[in-house]
């Protein structure tokens, strides 16, 4: 069963290593790794280069992430699909091993966990963020399962539709919402440290784009025929206090 993996970059060259290093080490053979680049200014390309597992470089302009998500979609050839951004990398080498698995023929989704790191130290763990306990009555307050651990059959792409483009931030929510509440997609909780990310990503960066993502968050709910207000999502982050650890 092929299993692709889609990055995204632009101007990554700081970080790609990690991420192409910890895909090019799995213990799964059958992966397809598809960059998906924004027409980068500085050296992310010429590093992808180096690295012989890439199955595909698309290398444009595009309108952002989504956009460039979704052409890598189109352009991969895997039974199932997943992303590592450009500046994660799997925790171990045997991650897609272990999802690969867990994937039973009842289930057509997978989520699990993920640990977030400071850029100063990589292997100190500062906040980890898991699926154990979730559901999909929670996305009406704002949880959804870690997008990097999201893997999806890539025929519930091809049924019920790809991201949406007209998101600044939060179209994956929107995309777990339309799969996992409304289309009911089965998915199975795997219980492992999947990747580990950068803290300070887009959607967290200041108070405007927290807004931005609790006003997209909103709109996906709405859309998908959930009931949610903006009130409701500030409680979440009295939860992610305690997502904080100290290792």
């Amino acid at each position: 069963m092929r299993v692709s993996i889609i990055t995204v970059t632009y101007n990554s060259a700081a970080t790609i290593r990690d991420t192409l290093i910890s895909v090019a080490a799995q213990t799964y053979h059958d992966i397809e790794h598809i960059i998906v680049d924004g027409a980068s200014s500085d050296s992310t390309l010429q590093i992808v280069h180096e690295y012989p597992h890439v199955a595909r470089i698309i290398s444009e302009k595009d309108s952002g992430m989504y956009e460039a998500l979704n052409k890598g979609i189109r352009a991969s050839t895997g039974n199932i699909i997943g992303i590592i951004n450009s500046d994660d990398f799997f925790t171990s080498t045997t991650v897609i091993e272990q999802m690969v698995n867990a994937f039973g023929p009842e289930w057509d989704a997978i989520i699990g966990d993920i640990a977030f790191v400071n850029d100063s130290n990589l292997k100190k763990i500062v906040r980890y963020y898991s699926s154990r306990n979730w559901r999909p009555s929670l996305f009406k307050w704002g949880f959804m399962p870690p997008h990097p651990s999201f893997y999806l059959r890539r025929n519930k792409f091809e049924q019920f539709g790809f991201y949406k483009e007209d998101y600044r931030i939060s179209a994956d929510y929107e995309l777990m919402i339309r799969m996992l509440y409304s289309a009911k997609v089965p998915f199975r909780y795997l219980p492992l440290n999947m990747v580990t990310m950068r803290l300070g990503g887009v959607s967290t960066k200041n108070i405007k784009a927290r807004y931005i993502l609790n006003r997209e968050i909103v709109r996906a709910c709405r859309e998908n025929h959930i009931y949610t207000n903006m009130a409701m999502l500030m409680l979440k982050y009295f939860k992610k206090i305690f997502e904080y650890v100290h290792i």
